[in-house]
Formats: C-alpha cells, structure tokens, sequence
C-alpha cells in the first residue's frame, strides 16, 4: 500500500472551489475504468452503510448517469451528472446536481461543476478534483451536508476496491 492515499481536502471559499486529491495504489487503467462504468462505480460511490444504484449511464460526452444514494432505510437521494467533455484515460467533467428518479433538478439545492483529472504516479494513480460552484452559499451547503465526510468515506471504498482486487 502506497503511503500517498492519504487525502488532500483543500476548501476554497473565496474561489467558491474545493480541490480533493487522492492517490490509489492502482494503475490509471484500473482507476479510469472505476470512475467511468456503472458496475465499478455502484461497488464505492457512496459512504457505507449507503449504497449507489445507478438507474442510467452513458458515458460520452453529452451522456449521463442518473444514480441513487441509497440508505439503510432504503430512502433513496437521485443524483444526476452530464458529462461534458471526456478525455480517456486523462480526464473528464461532469456538470452534478441533485433531482427525481426522472432527472427533474431539485433546484433547491446547488449544482456542482467537476473536473476529474487522472495521472500515473510509478504504479499509482493520483486523481485531482477540482469542484466548482456558482455561489459561496453553494459550497457551504454542500459542506455543511457532510461532502467531505461522505467522498472522503467513498474515496476510502474505493482503496478497499482496489487491495481487494490486488489480493487475488
């Protein structure tokens, strides 16, 4: 295991960005594909004892991927990202907000602009995200939602994903 998966959580209120970065003890290939396809992503996305389903995906650029968070109570929280630009195995972004199981925007909450960039460090990865918002009122909603919390958790699925994928 890497000493490098230590995550990077840098808040930027005056900019209204946060920048999140985390290395994993896997090839680009494997952690591109983790982010990119619906069956890996529904394995970490969500902070335990939350789970993702994802209901579509297409992954292209002017594609999306309308998913839920589901709960122990098996309440259910839709989220939706259209993918904007995609560059494999370098990068892509995502325009994320919340909604219905329909996609209707649940416009009370704030729509989130993602960056996700990907870089072979040896035989690691460093993933960079960079999280844009409209407002600062936007990022201290999410904040105060538990983002760091709940992608700090699902970052750390992810590291299990991969030392269980290496273990056999």
């Amino acid at each position: 295991m890497t000493t490098k998966t230590k995550i990077q959580f840098n808040k930027d209120k005056a900019n209204k960005k946060v920048t999140v970065i985390r290395h994993f003890d896997a090839p680009v290939e494997h952690v591109w594909r983790a982010w990119t396809e619906k069956e890996l992503l529904d394995q970490w996305w969500a902070p335990r004892p939350w789970k993702t389903e994802t209901k579509e995906m297409d992954f292209k650029s002017g594609g999306h991927w309308l998913y839920a968070m589901v709960g122990p109570e098996k309440e259910r929280h839709w989220c939706r990202a259209d993918y904007l630009k995609i560059n494999a195995p370098d990068n892509f972004s995502i325009s994320e907000y919340f909604c219905d199981e329909n996609s209707n925007k649940n416009t009370a909450l704030p729509t989130m602009h993602w960056d996700v960039n990907f870089k072979a460090d040896g035989d690691a990865t460093k993933v960079t995200v960079l999280i844009t918002f409209e407002k600062e009122e936007d990022m201290d909603t999410i904040v105060k939602m538990g983002f760091e919390e709940g992608f700090t958790s699902a970052l750390g699925n992810l590291d299990e994903y991969f030392s269980a994928k290496a273990a056999l």
